[in-house]
C-alpha cells in the first residue's frame, strides 16, 4: 500500500507568461512609441545589429518586424543575474502575440487563453436605449448588437418609454481582463406591449438568429437606413416646405441626424446612381430587385468606392449624413420605390429570410426552450 506523506513544504506552481516560466527571469513591459521600432527597442538591450538583422531577414514570413505599431504592448524577459536578454515578446493584438528566443534565435507565435464568460442584463426604456443600456451596465458594442439583431423587427427611432429588455451574451476575457463581447445567445425586447426574442441556433453550419417560431430575423430590409437618430418627417401627401414656402407632397420619411452619420444601405442590391441631383443634394439609389428601389438624399459625401453599377451588401455604408440641396439642416431623405412609385417606407412589410427547416426544428426547439428558460429567470429592474 503506498503512504503519502504530508509535510508543511510545498512547492509553489512556477509562473507562466507566454508560456514561459519566468520565475527566474526579470520582467519588464512596455508599449512601442512614436517613431520607435524594432532594432531601437533591441539595442537599448545590447542586442548586435547583426542579430536583429539576421533575425528580420530569416522569420519574415512568421512576422515582419519592421511593422511595428505605436501603442502595441511588448514584454522583455532578461536572465537576473546576468542581465542578458532572454526573450522579446510583441503582441499583435489583445489576443496574439509573437515570441522572440535570443537563446537560440528563434521566432514563433503564440495566442493567449481566452475564457468566455455568459452574463445577462436586464433594463426599462426611461430617456433612450442608449442611455439606459449604458446605465444597466451594457458595453456599447453590446447595445449596437442588440440593435443589429432586431433591426428588422423594432425601429429603434421610435421606441417608447416602458419598453424593455433582456440579453444574454458572452464576454471575452484575456488574463482576467474584459476585452470585449462575444456573441448574444439570446435576447427579449418588449416594444409597445409587443415581445420580440432572437435565438441563437446554427443551422447547416451558419449561425443565425430566429424568433421563437424558427423565423430568421433577417428580413429583406433594415427597418432604417441609420442607427440612433430620430424620425424628423413622415411620408405625406401634403407638407409644407420649409425652403420653398408652398406645400407639396413629401414622399419620404425625414431622419434628423448629425452630419456625417454613416448612412447603410437597407438590403443587398446595386447602386444605379451616386451624384449630386438639385434639390435632392448628393444622392444614392440602389436597386435591390426588380420590385423594390431605395434612396438616401442630402448625403455630405459618398462612401469610398459608391458609384453607378457597384454590388452593395445589406448595412453596408453609402454614404454621410448632410445638408445638400434644398435642407435647412442635416438629415436624412430617405425613400422607396416599389414598382416605380414612391411608398410610405415605414409601411414596408418584407417576408423573413429562410426559417428553421424541418430537418432541424427538434433541434431549435430544444435550444429555444433552454434559452427561453434562462430568459424568463431573468428579472427586470424596478420600475
Amino acid at each position: 500500500m503506498e503512504t503519502v506523506i504530508e509535510t508543511e513544504d510545498t512547492i509553489a506552481a512556477p509562473t507562466i507568461l507566454y508560456g514561459i516560466e519566468v520565475d527566474s527571469l526579470k520582467i519588464i513591459e512596455s508599449a512601442v512609441k512614436r517613431d520607435e521600432n524594432f532594432s531601437s527597442i533591441l539595442s537599448q538591450y545590447n542586442v548586435p545589429l547583426t542579430t536583429i538583422h539576421k533575425l528580420v531577414d530569416s522569420f519574415s514570413s512568421v512576422f515582419d518586424f519592421r511593422k511595428l505599431r505605436s501603442g502595441n504592448k511588448y514584454t522583455m524577459m532578461l536572465d537576473a543575474k546576468k542581465s542578458k536578454l532572454r526573450y522579446f515578446i510583441y503582441e499583435t493584438d489583445p489576443i496574439s502575440y509573437v515570441v522572440v528566443n535570443f537563446d537560440s534565435l528563434f521566432i514563433y507565435k503564440g495566442v493567449k487563453h481566452v475564457d468566455t464568460i455568459v452574463k445577462d442584463i436586464s433594463g426599462i426604456i426611461r430617456s433612450s436605449l442608449w442611455v439606459d443600456m449604458i446605465e444597466n451596465g451594457a458595453p456599447q458594442e453590446l447595445i449596437t448588437a442588440m440593435a443589429d439583431i432586431f433591426a428588422w423587427q423594432i425601429d429603434f427611432f421610435s421606441i417608447s418609454k416602458g419598453d424593455r429588455f433582456k440579453i444574454i451574451f458572452e464576454e471575452i476575457r484575456i488574463d482576467s481582463n474584459s476585452i470585449g463581447i462575444g456573441k448574444i445567445r439570446s435576447a427579449i425586447f418588449k416594444h409597445n406591449n409587443e415581445n420580440f426574442y432572437a435565438i441563437s441556433f446554427k443551422m447547416d453550419g451558419m449561425e443565425d438568429y430566429f424568433d421563437e417560431r424558427g423565423n430568421c430575423l433577417r428580413k429583406i430590409f433594415l427597418k432604417a437606413p441609420l442607427k440612433f437618430s430620430r424620425i424628423s418627417s413622415r411620408f405625406t401627401l401634403r407638407r409644407f416646405h420649409p425652403i420653398l414656402k408652398i406645400y407639396r407632397p413629401h414622399l419620404a420619411v425625414d431622419y434628423a441626424a448629425p452630419t456625417g452619420t454613416p448612412v447603410h444601405t437597407i438590403g443587398d442590391g446595386t447602386v444605379i446612381s451616386a451624384g449630386y441631383s438639385g434639390g435632392a443634394g448628393n444622392m444614392v439609389k440602389v436597386r435591390h430587385n426588380s420590385t423594390y428601389t431605395s434612396g438616401y438624399n442630402h448625403l455630405s459625401r459618398f462612401a469610398p468606392g459608391i458609384r453607378p453599377g457597384k454590388r452593395v451588401s445589406q448595412g453596408e455604408v453609402i454614404g454621410f449624413v448632410g445638408a445638400t440641396g434644398l435642407a435647412t439642416g442635416p438629415h436624412l431623405d430617405f425613400r422607396i420605390w416599389k414598382n416605380g412609385s414612391n411608398i410610405d417606407p415605414l409601411s414596408v412589410k418584407v417576408p423573413p429570410a429562410k426559417s428553421v427547416d424541418k430537418t432541424h426544428i427538434k433541434e431549435f426547439n430544444i435550444v429555444r426552450n433552454n434559452m427561453l428558460y434562462d430568459l424568463n429567470r431573468i428579472a427586470y429592474p424596478a420600475e
